[in-house]
């Protein structure tokens, strides 16, 4: 294996996907590498990836390793802290078959390549380190179920929007696992319905992708473009609890109209709220994160907000994460040969019942007769 390339360097795997491209070496800082960060690497069509810090961690399954490996990816892990000071930016690097690093011909790290093997016995004892995670998420999910009741308990002030809600559907968009072909199951219902799409940060950019134009945008607003931002016709900026929202700078640097929501939890979970605050009558949510794993993989520790949201919205609320997967299927050759003498019995009865056609079926077989003898 040699693996020749330019550079793209970034902490953040997000912002450094929306940019690499296609050929180029990705050098992160991602502790257990997330499946839509992998998918979203895997879509760049990059060469490797050299990561700074442990693509798995051993906390729990993370199966973005797995995605890059599987995708023909190579995934090369150093621990040297000052290696971004001898690469920048767009320089050529080589690396070898044992993740050994050269620019210029000069050896400036060395690394272990994440092989197949390797990271199947790191995703094994990440399976049996599961059961231990999932007691501290549990203890923190109750935990943090205590401090944020308020969410259901009426003590965050929802917005007034421009946005009518009442007695309409309302789609919820986050740019979670699947995301695209779960849209692509339900974009008949979207069509018919026309709900009001809410895209939560990037998942106003994934409305585009489909070529909706998203009516609100919740967030932090640090993964949707400047052109969704743009097209939506109301912002919503997710803030801390004090008041603080560090996206409304850049809102504000682009000249458009936002409202302010200070509430703990996750921006899906106020999207929710929104919605059902706004006596919507019925919440599709695409994308949204709602089990362990996803929750570690955003860094969460608990789930408390989310568990009461959803607890308050009840069978208004309808996951649609996953959907796509109820419909997997292939159509099999025999169903086609069925589909054509389908077609054909109907055309073989007129043919049949048809005079000319007898008289020409007549002699056909006459003269088949005559050949045979």
């Amino acid at each position: 294996m040699l693996i020749r390339g330019p550079v793209a360097i970034d902490k953040r795997t997000k912002d450094l996907a929306k940019r690499i491209k296609p050929g180029e070496i990705a050098i992160i800082d991602h502790i257990d590498i997330d499946e839509v960060a992998a998918n979203s690497l895997v879509a760049a069509k990059i060469k490797a990836v050299i990561n700074m810090s442990k693509s798995i961690s051993g906390k729990y399954p993370n199966s973005g390793p797995q995605i890059l490996n599987d995708n023909g990816i190579t995934i090369i892990e150093i621990q040297e802290k000052n290696f971004l000071d001898k690469i920048k930016e767009t320089e050529l690097i080589e690396i070898d078959f044992d993740g050994k690093i050269y620019k210029e011909d000069k050896l400036i790290a060395e690394g272990i390549v994440l092989e197949k093997k390797i990271i199947e016995s790191q995703m094994m004892m990440a399976h049996e380190n599961l059961s231990q995670e999932l007691d501290k998420f549990i203890d923190n999910t109750i935990e943090y179920a205590k401090k944020e009741k308020g969410m259901i308990l009426g003590d965050f002030k929802i917005p007034n929007l421009k946005t009518e809600f009442e007695n309409r559907h309302v789609l919820i968009v986050v740019r979670g696992k699947n995301y695209k072909e779960d849209l692509l199951t339900i974009k008949s219902y979207i069509d018919e319905v026309k709900p009001i799409m809410i895209g939560v940060d990037g998942g106003g950019d994934a409305l585009l992708e489909f070529g909706l134009t998203p009516d609100i945008i919740v967030g932090d607003m640090d993964s949707v473009s400047d052109l969704c931002l743009k097209k939506a016709k109301e912002i919503v900026v997710h803030a801390y609890q004090d008041g603080k929202a560090p996206g409304l700078e850049r809102i504000n640097s682009l000249g458009l109209e936002s409202i302010i929501m200070p509430s703990p939890g996750t921006s899906e979970d106020i999207a929710m709220l929104i919605a059902y605050e706004n006596k919507a009558e019925l919440i599709v949510a695409v994308g949204t994160h709602s089990n362990l794993i996803d929750f570690l993989e955003k860094g969460r520790k608990g789930m408390g907000s989310t568990f009461l949201v959803r607890l308050k919205i009840g069978y208004k609320l309808i996951d649609a994460k996953g959907v796509s997967l109820l419909y997997k299927g292939s159509l099999k050759i025999k169903h086609i040969w069925w589909l054509i003498v389908s077609a054909f019995f109907p055309i073989g009865i007129l043919i049949y019942l048809s005079q000319p056609m007898q008289h020409l079926l007549r002699v056909l077989e006459i003269r088949i007769k005559m050949m045979l003898n």
